[in-house]
């Protein structure tokens, strides 16, 4: 009785820029039905991102493939920074036909390696709704610490860099 397990692959997720090959496909992407209510789509995020400066955006690739999107709040983008060291996952989805693969923490691995490599970065914060379908627990297995609640009633959350 020879049996044998298929492993699954390794994702190989890398952040790169949003352009014109790319940006059909990354605005295709969605989240699961649960989960629509807790992202914005892809089209206003990249819209909102070219009148902020302040905005940092990336499509995630597995390999070869567009899989995801983030957004990035880098106050030192802006041309004079209000608070130094403030930076914020402002956006991060992952399309519902890639979900459950670790690329969700492959892709805040990836952006915890570029904030690191910015000025002042001693923390990365977010923020999200909770109830089901929320992100807090994708959150609280990567590490971020619950900071309290904000303004808009959405669960603060940091982690240290």
């Amino acid at each position: 009785m020879g049996g044998h397990t298929i492993e699954a692959e390794t994702p190989n997720v890398t952040l790169r820029e949003v352009n014109v090959k790319n940006l059909e496909a990354i605005l295709a992407l969605k989240v699961a039905e649960p989960q629509q209510g807790f992202v914005a789509p892809n089209t206003k995020s990249i819209a909102q991102a070219h009148f902020f400066p302040e905005a940092w955006f990336r499509a995630v690739y597995n390999t070869e493939q567009p899989v995801g999107f983030l957004m990035l709040h880098d106050e030192h983008l802006r041309p004079e920074p209000r608070e130094q060291g403030y930076y914020f996952l402002w956006r991060l989805m992952v399309d519902e036909s890639s979900q459950g693969l670790g690329i969700g923490r492959l892709a805040v691995e990836a952006l915890v390696a570029h904030v690191q490599t910015r000025p002042k970065a001693t923390r990365l914060l977010t923020s999200c709704k909770q109830g089901p379908g929320s992100p807090e627990g994708f959150y609280l297995k990567l590490g971020f610490v619950p900071m309290g609640t904000s303004s808009e009633g959405e669960l603060e959350l940091q982690l240290s860099l």
